[in-house]
């Protein structure tokens, strides 16, 4: 297992490499060129000049989150085969510098939706929450705006202004797309890039919709047990996989995370994991809270111990974080709550290593 950090480099992250390299136990960052528009190729130099900047903190640079998917691709538009094209692209790019694994998704227009960005706890810290009505009765231009009053100035993944400026008619485009027809667009696209994650040796590990349901009539797939089965039948290569989120599957109360885990891990088709605890409030209500167990509702130990017994040996890394101590900053990004997950993490892995020793 290697425990790894999200950070969003080059003017988009407020948290140094030096602080992060100071996390016990964490051997590099998982990091993305987030002012490239999407359907353009990321320019090698710069992939380079990245690279080299987080190895002089003795750092690691071997996942990317996040190369987005141009819409078109997920619509299934005439234009996909240039973008996929440039998709490729730069995937050859990436292998030059060595990245073993893409973290992506094929969730339609908005990557991921919370209702707060800034939901005040009782112990003085905050977090991103998420309450179901509220998110069924508001028009997501007007989510757009909320968030962009909430996050403390940085641009959102997912929520990107290119995206934001063409939101509705970009919804309104997905009327005409079934989901038979979105997942044949998947097909299409895993059909089309698979062959040359072989060639360039970069495993491609689709992260969950986040929530695991359908917002806005748009369709969502990567919701549950089942679909991630359909998902990975679409093409059976080993370098298709998934990236599995704790916090995403973990929504949908009817997901059994541990089973999952289990399953999917012991064929080789887990890539990165993405570990977060949530608590919930009704059946699909709920906040990010810290990653303790007895702080939420997701057993991390019983997560943790199916990664390990399963035989994972890929990439961790603690998922949103509170805000606490006074922090500000990117919204479910920060340094310290995500540092404490990692160690927590990191104790439970250790924990169950030295006492399941014989039984692999």
């Amino acid at each position: 297992m290697k425990m790894v950090f999200r950070w969003f480099a080059e003017g988009h992250d407020k948290i140094p490499l030096g602080y992060i390299r100071q996390i016990p136990g964490m051997t590099g960052v998982v990091t993305s060129l987030l002012d490239v528009p999407v359907g353009e190729v990321w320019p090698l130099e710069r992939i380079k000049k990245l690279k080299e900047e987080i190895n002089g903190y003795g750092l690691e640079v071997e996942v990317i989150e996040s190369v987005n998917i141009h819409e078109d691709i997920k619509l299934g538009e005439k234009s996909r085969d240039r973008y996929i094209q440039a998709y490729i692209n730069t995937m050859k790019n990436l292998s030059e510098i060595g990245i073993k694994v893409i973290c992506y998704n094929f969730m339609p227009v908005l990557d991921w939706a919370r209702s707060d960005l800034k939901r005040p706890l009782q112990d003085g810290s905050n977090t991103m929450s998420y309450h179901h009505d509220y998110i069924m009765n508001i028009n997501p231009q007007s989510l757009a705006e909320q968030f962009g009053k909430q996050s403390n100035g940085f641009e959102l993944p997912g929520w990107e202004p290119d995206r934001l400026r063409e939101m509705v008619l970009t919804i309104e485009r997905y009327k005409n797309v079934d989901e038979n027809q979105f997942w044949s667009n998947i097909k299409y696209f895993l059909d089309s890039v698979i062959p040359y994650a072989e060639k360039y040796d970069i495993k491609m590990a689709i992260h969950p919709d986040d929530p695991p349901w359908s917002i806005f009539g748009l369709p969502r797939v990567l919701t549950s047990r089942d679909n991630i089965r359909k998902f990975l039948d679409l093409n059976n290569s080993l370098y298709n996989g998934i990236t599995l989120c704790t916090g995403s599957l973990g929504s949908n109360r009817n997901n059994d995370l541990p089973a999952i885990i289990s399953e999917f891990a012991k064929e080789d088709r887990i890539h990165f994991a993405h570990i977060r605890n949530l608590r919930f409030e009704s059946e699909k209500d709920f906040y990010e809270c810290a990653h303790l167990s007895q702080c939420g509702s997701l057993d991390l130990f019983n997560i943790v111990k199916a990664f390990y017994d399963s035989g994972f040996d890929d990439y961790i890394r603690p998922d949103h974080g509170r805000m606490i101590w006074e922090e500000t900053g990117r919204p479910g990004y920060g340094l310290y709550d995500r540092a404490l997950g990692a160690t927590y993490l990191h104790g439970l892995w250790e924990a169950i290593v030295k006492t399941s020793i014989g039984d692999r």
